[in-house]
């Protein structure tokens, strides 16, 4: 989902690299680290949930908004 896989193109990398930042400014527990393990939306919503301590429910709602637009 962030990490890089190589062989892509810079605006690709950029974008990627828009999104991370996005992201820890949205959830600021979230580690360079973290986002660029994270592969998929289930992972993040998983971190998300427990780093925040909020329900399944509203991790989930809470990643589905901050997804909406973005292209990963």
């Amino acid at each position: 989902m962030f990490g890089f896989q190589g062989g892509e193109s810079a605006d690709t990398v950029a974008r990627k690299k828009g999104y991370m930042k996005d992201a820890q400014e949205k959830w600021r527990f979230l580690t360079n680290y973290d986002l660029s393990s994270i592969k998929t939306e289930g992972q993040l919503r998983s971190m998300v949930k427990t780093r925040a301590s909020i329900s399944e429910v509203q991790a989930k709602r809470d990643v589905e908004a901050w997804m909406q637009g973005k292209q990963f």
